[in-house]
């Protein structure tokens, strides 16, 4: 583990930082072509409100790091999951607690990075409430390199070690989410309504093209709200 986040690390948390400040600037600035947030509150967040959720039978440490504004997340497919009351598969993630919501627009953003490597991983979701008949309306799983929506359409073709910015918006009384990448819309669909959502983010687990180590490594991530 000391090996992928030494040497160039330091170099892409700078990038990183550099890509959020810049994307900030313009937010100020009025929005506008790249900036899907303009337009939308920030929604205040805690360190609090970054409840991390990783396999039971190993130290939280052994699976997440928090160091220099990044967090980094990694699992391997044998690991256990998050606790003994489920059977889910293995993740290293935040739950993002505090601000579930049942109505408005709603906006993730973070600056993302998938080590070359990783594959049959959901880095990204939007969960609906606990018990519901549909667990998501969105997960962006990573195969080989490509990042789709799910197991299908493609969302961006190239998403290995390099840092990219995502916004995911769902517009709730709509039943619609889009997904852009470094500004750019890339997609866009019709989901199915619940009763409330939250944000999660790291790795978690799918079903095939499963790698035996998945990782993801996120920083300056926010939210975003409008009614």
């Amino acid at each position: 583990m000391a090996s992928s986040l030494s040497g160039s690390w330091l170099l892409l948390v700078l990038v990183a930082t550099t890509m959020a400040a810049f994307s900030d600037a313009r937010a100020v600035a009025g929005g506008g072509n790249g900036n899907p947030t303009a337009g939308f509150t920030k929604v205040e967040l805690n360190d609090g409100d970054f409840q991390v959720q990783s396999p039971y039978n190993v130290p939280e440490s052994q699976r997440f790091q928090y160091r220099n504004g990044v967090r980094t997340f990694w699992v391997y497919k044998n690991d256990k999951p998050f606790n003994t009351a489920t059977h889910t598969n293995p993740r290293s993630e935040v739950r993002l607690r505090g601000h579930d919501y049942s109505s408005g627009v709603w906006q993730f953003e973070g600056y993302g990075y998938v080590p070359s490597g990783t594959s049959g991983a959901s880095v990204m979701q939007i969960h609906n409430e606990e018990g519901a008949a549909h667990s998501t309306i969105l997960m962006l799983h990573v195969y080989d390199g490509v990042l789709r929506f799910y197991s299908g359409d493609a969302v961006e073709a190239d998403i290995y070690d390099r840092w990219f910015r995502l916004n995911v918006v769902h517009d709730v009384g709509a039943s619609t989410v889009a997904v852009y990448v470094d500004g750019e819309k890339k997609y866009s669909a019709s989901v199915i309504p619940s009763q409330s959502y939250y944000f999660k983010f790291g790795v978690y687990m799918q079903h095939h093209d499963v790698s035996a180590r998945m990782e993801s490594r996120w920083t300056n991530v926010k939210l975003y709200t409008k009614n």
